[in-house]
């Protein structure tokens, strides 16, 4: 059996038990997971805030740990190597995303780390608990230099902004800017930053400031009306890691010819826009989720080279009902990570 922090109903505080991981098949790695991070999807789900949920729940899906156990077909991993588990854990493998490495949008479905139930109908528990059994496929390298307790949020904080940035081509010439520095917002301003380009923070308050210049930022702008009709065509990419419903025309018009606007961060409301915003300079309007298995491995390896981690605090078991309610208050630098030693 294995110890994890348990959610009964979606007002209920965490209780310590136990829960049945399964036995090791050919393909599969134990991994004695270290550090969980905490996402605020977590909360939206074990609030049951975007749908109906699975209960009990462990949530978590950004685990970090050591290998402990593989199984006889296993050639990535040895005992002992440290490995990380993200969003999901598995998929078809046959559909035309499996088989073209876009993994995570599965026609199938893809199987989330908790909160879901696997093609053989087995609730899955996620990164609040001492271990997971996962597909080798699923489970990731983590680079050696890299403060473990600091990586975990990279399984999905990192993955989710690293994705976006990639595809529409951050780097060297371009000018990015991100629209809150939270959880997400911190890693993609590190990753732009890594990659070449000129990055602005757009956010509310001058406290974070000081942060966003050391995370790599050239410059950081409170968004008011005022400010942003001054950055009017300015930005070649804007990445939304805010959760807050904004001004999109405005927004939009701080987009050069083709620039994107893309969506990480979910407002719970409806947004909406003009059509002449996007039709005058060709700009979009996109979003993105998170990454493939292989990207999600790219993500890691180029943290590895450039010393990437997130901003984090780490907090025991007990503490976790507090740290939820801090993340909705956004009242964390950047990102809380469970030890899961104290579980």
């Amino acid at each position: 059996m294995t110890k994890a922090l348990i959610l009964n109903s979606p007002t209920a505080k965490f209780e310590r038990g136990e829960i049945q991981r399964r036995e090791l098949r050919a393909d599969d790695v134990r991994v004695e997971i270290q550090f969980s991070g905490i996402c605020h999807s977590d909360i939206h789900q074990g609030r049951e805030e975007w749908f109906e949920s699975i209960f009990p729940m462990v949530p978590g899906h950004e685990m970090v740990g050591v290998v402990t156990e593989v199984g006889s077909d296993v050639t990535k991993f040895k005992v002992g190597d440290r490995a990380g588990v993200g969003v999901f854990v598995d998929s078809c493998g046959e559909c035309e995303f499996c088989t073209t490495g876009y993994d995570q949008y599965c026609s199938t479905g893809r199987i989330e780390a908790y909160n879901a139930k696997d093609y053989e109908g087995n609730v899955t528990y996620g990164g609040y608990s001492t271990e997971i059994v996962a597909k080798e496929f699923f489970t990731q390298r983590i680079p050696e230099n890299l403060e473990l307790s600091a990586t975990a949020p990279l399984l999905c904080a990192g993955i989710t902004v690293y994705s976006p940035l990639k595809n529409w081509q951050a780097g060297p010439g371009k000018k990015v800017a991100v629209i809150g520095l939270g959880g997400l917002g911190h890693m993609a301003v590190k990753f732009a930053h890594a990659m070449g380009a000129d990055v602005t923070v757009i956010g509310m308050s001058e406290s974070k400031k000081a942060d966003a210049i050391r995370m790599g930022a050239k410059d950081y702008v409170i968004g008011t009306e005022e400010n942003l009709k001054n950055l009017r065509l300015n930005f070649d990419l804007i990445i939304n890691a805010s959760s807050a419903s904004l001004d999109i025309d405005l927004v939009l018009s701080t987009l050069t010819v083709d620039g994107a606007l893309v969506y990480v961060g979910l407002p719970p409301e409806d947004q909406s826009f003009s059509p002449f915003s996007v039709a005058d300079k060709r700009r979009s309007i996109a979003g993105s989720n998170t990454g493939s298995m292989a990207e999600t491995q790219e993500m890691l390896d180029f943290c590895g080279e450039h010393g990437i981690t997130s901003d984090v605090e780490v907090i025991t078991a007990d503490k976790v009902d507090e740290a939820w309610d801090r993340v909705v208050a956004s009242d964390v630098r950047y990102r809380f990570v469970i030890d899961t030693s104290s579980i």
